[in-house]
């Protein structure tokens, strides 16, 4: 694994619990997590449960005795690891998004391609696809319960950077981050919409907005904390994103994704109207799944709660019994357990580095879009 903080840990998390939850035909081994700092990454090695530190992920991508490449880093450097472990021969799972600039994504998409030819497999880590609860609302799509989709509307709402005071953190940087909250938390409902949906987005009207320009400079940093000093710097990055869209199978969509809506701590929603149905998934509530069935008497309609924690629900039965309700680690574990089964029975995982790409051009559009003056600007 390279990189350690947020995701990392996350990521590790994942990998200590998926042989001990799953039934695999693979045993995942942490053999190795790599970071700048030799001091901190071995800490990290020893707190998350790796066998070994490095602080060059080269060597990782050389060793023997690694099959799989799981990179956690900023997305600055998403494509020249994932290209170097594909080319070597390594198994790559890439958090999201892909890359920081569609050129970037396109030539890791095209790596992905060459190395499947020879048996490597690669996956890009959106996790909130296996969240049971969206997991099962994909099933209710495409088994036609809720009809032809029409309205999609998808928000994604944090608020940790409302104080001004809040340092010039990586994630507020262009150059190591690609975006601001467009590619850190709009790219997961842009990837959830088409994911459950089964559409993909073809065009968007936007507008971005970057509410404090200037920042300090970070003194310290760790995850989404940080202090900073009296030096400042600029903001590259968008603070909020909002767009509206097409999508292929003909429905119209809403998005907004911002890091500035205070008193929301990770509000992802997202709601489907359908001619026969709607349904609701709300993050904050991540066991719940609200459906509407339409197609009943009129005196019995209304949204219905459902539990998503029965056994027939999408990787539930590996966990507690019904209404013991699972946390934001386990999609994680769950896609780390795809992936893994994916590796050992030679099929492609999902998302694949194709449909990353997909998920950049939506972004790059939306960034194309806000520059014109929101004019319409296809996918």
């Amino acid at each position: 694994m390279v990189g350690y903080a947020f995701m990392g840990a996350a990521h590790s998390q994942a990998w200590r619990t998926v042989n001990r939850v799953f039934d695999l035909p693979l045993r995942a081994r942490l053999t190795a997590v790599c970071g700048r700092d030799e001091s901190n990454v071995r800490a990290a090695a020893s707190r998350l449960g790796w066998e070994r530190a490095v602080t060059d992920w080269r060597e990782l991508v050389a060793s023997d005795d690694i099959d799989v490449i799981d990179i956690c880093t900023p997305g600055d450097s998403h494509c020249e690891i994932a290209i170097a472990a594909l080319a070597a021969g390594k198994h790559v799972i890439c958090e999201k998004p892909l890359a920081n600039t569609v050129e970037e994504a396109r030539s890791m998409v095209a790596a992905a391609e060459a190395a499947r030819a020879g048996g490597v497999r690669s996956m890009c880590g959106y996790n909130y696809r296996r969240v049971p609860a969206v997991s099962y609302l994909r099933q209710l799509v495409a088994g036609g319960r809720l009809g032809t989709i029409r309205h999609v509307r998808a928000v994604y709402l944090q608020d940790w950077i409302v104080d001004p005071e809040f340092p010039l953190v990586w994630r507020l940087q262009k150059d190591k981050a690609g975006s601001g909250a467009l590619g850190d938390i709009g790219a997961h409902i842009v990837d959830l919409t088409q994911y459950v949906t089964g559409q993909a987005v073809t065009g968007v009207s936007a507008l971005t907005e970057t509410f404090i320009k200037e920042r300090p400079l970070p003194s310290a940093s760790s995850g989404l904390s940080a202090s900073g000093g009296a030096e400042t710097g600029t903001v590259t990055v968008d603070d909020a994103a909002l767009f509206i869209a097409r999508l292929s199978g003909g429905a119209v969509a809403t998005y907004e994704a911002s890091r500035f809506a205070t008193g929301r701590k990770n509000g992802l929603r997202v709601e489907l109207n359908g001619s026969k149905g709607s349904a609701v998934f709300d993050l904050e509530r991540l066991n719940e799944l609200e459906f509407y069935d339409g197609t009943g008497p009129g005196a019995e309609q209304g949204f219905t709660r459902i539990l998503v924690t029965e056994p027939d629900h999408p990787y539930v039965a590996a966990w507690w019994p019904p209404g013991h309700g699972l946390g934001y680690e386990h999609s994680f574990t769950h896609q780390m357990r795809d992936f893994v089964e994916a590796v050992a029975t030679g099929k492609d995982p999902e998302p694949s580095f194709a449909d990353a790409f997909q998920v950049q051009r939506v972004l790059d559009a939306v960034e194309r879009s806000s520059a014109s003056g929101s004019g319409w600007t296809d996918v």
